[in-house]
């Protein structure tokens, strides 16, 4: 038994956001119904190389990208461009307990799709609305992606190397805005949920990439409205913990330069630190003895650390440090995390018997859960493949009917 067993979710999103908070209910044990366009489907499914390899080294139609967000759903192809394929939308609606749609505002609305539409059938339907700028605002029907939101939201400008070593703006290196609004839908949905099974009532969700983005500023974003100073890029440093940041370390043994993360988080570990180091001075000199003083005397002490760091490798300091409980951590390419025995013990990488490669390994749900555990289902391998299912399923289709549908190119 799966936590959400017996959601249902009826899943009109695609590329990331969207996906990514229905493939965490899908883990969670709900039927995730992934509605995709008829011949194409969702636009991830052709967002390659790479492409999944065959038995006989040859590509595939699946990309790698789809197949990392799509994982536990069923795939139903339906033309809601067409008044059949919107009425058959409309029939499943009644049938689930969530919508999800990545639409522009608006969209729903005129294909008779919006929450206003569907609530009079379905008065418990909790249904969420994923866009880049949110249902009001001046900028709501502006089309948001995740480059762009991290920019605008402020991201960018706290991201990468300080400007005065020629930094600039820097974006992560995955779509973060995407994936922390899918998160944050995910939380929204459930809290939403529950309010339904309380009083019988569904309700709108309005997430917005711009509104997590603002949001997922954090500690920097109080920052600004505390002390009215905006921050910039500190490159790999913490703008408030002094030492937290990457070092070079003496070179390995090809003598390639090598780095390793030193993340001291208070005062205690810090003075152990030190005495590591052979710089038990600099634990009881006043200038660096307290987080706020180190901060603040930044410019004089990381300057020192770093000509200690260079004396020896990455491997000495680690475990050095680690022995003394100091928090550090080497830099590892994906290789090396999907190498690392923690990563394998933790379970973080799925076999998956895949028609086209039935050796295929995908990366897991971090959820751990004692008495329900998440679902490990292939992501739907061919567009359209659980569309009778689900039609003579849940609204009961026969076989004219079905032809119907068919026949008019709505699925």
């Amino acid at each position: 038994m799966n936590s959400l067993d017996g959601i249902r979710v009826l899943d009109l999103s695609r590329v990331l956001a969207g996906p990514w908070c229905t493939q965490t209910l899908a883990d969670l044990g709900a039927d995730v119904i992934k509605i995709e366009r008829p011949g194409s489907g969702d636009d991830t499914r052709t967002w390659g190389p790479p492409f999944l390899k065959d038995s006989t080294g040859a590509d595939t139609a699946e990309a790698a990208y789809y197949l990392g967000t799509n994982r536990n759903k069923r795939s139903v192809t339906c033309d809601i461009a067409q008044p059949e394929g919107q009425a058959l939308i409309r029939e499943l609606a009644a049938q689930c307990n969530v919508f999800v749609e990545n639409f522009k505002v608006g969209d729903m609305a005129r294909y008779g799709l919006d929450y206003a539409s569907l609530r009079g059938a379905n008065p418990r339907l909790v249904y969420c609305s994923v866009t880049g700028f949110g249902q009001t605002g001046p900028y709501r029907e502006r089309a948001g992606y995740d480059y762009a939101i991290q920019g605008m939201g402020g991201l960018m400008s706290i991201t990468g190397e300080r400007d005065d070593i020629g930094g600039g703006p820097q974006k992560v290196g995955v779509a973060v805005a995407d994936l922390f609004t899918g998160m944050y839908a995910t939380v929204a949905i459930l809290a939403a949920l529950r309010h339904a099974e309380k009083t019988g009532e569904g309700q709108h969700v309005d997430m917005a990439l711009l509104d997590t983005q603002v949001a997922m500023l954090a500690n920097l974003g109080a920052n600004y409205l505390v002390s009215g100073k905006v921050p910039g890029r500190a490159g790999n440093a913490h703008q408030n913990i002094v030492p937290y940041q990457v070092f070079e370390v003496a070179p390995g043994a090809g003598g390639q330069k090598d780095h390793l993360i030193l993340a001291v988080g208070n005062d205690s570990q810090y003075a152990k630190f030190c005495q590591v180091a052979g710089r038990p001075e600099l634990a009881s000199d006043a200038r660096f003895s307290k987080n706020q003083d180190r901060v603040r005397s930044r410019d004089v002490l990381v300057p020192m650390l770093e000509a200690v760091m260079l004396t020896r490798t990455k491997a000495d300091w680690l475990a050095a440090l680690e022995a003394a409980k100091v928090p550090c951590g080497a830099i590892n390419n994906l290789a090396e995390v999907f190498a690392d025995p923690h990563v394998a013990e933790r379970g973080m990488v799925t076999p998956w018997n895949h028609p086209f490669r039935p050796d295929l390994q995908l990366v897991s749900s971090p959820i751990k859960l004692s008495a329900t555990p998440v679902r490990t289902d292939l992501p739907p391998p061919l567009l359209g493949q659980h569309t009778e299912e689900v039609l003579r399923e849940l609204l009961r289709c026969d076989d004219d009917r079905v032809r119907q549908l068919r026949n008019g190119k709505v699925i």
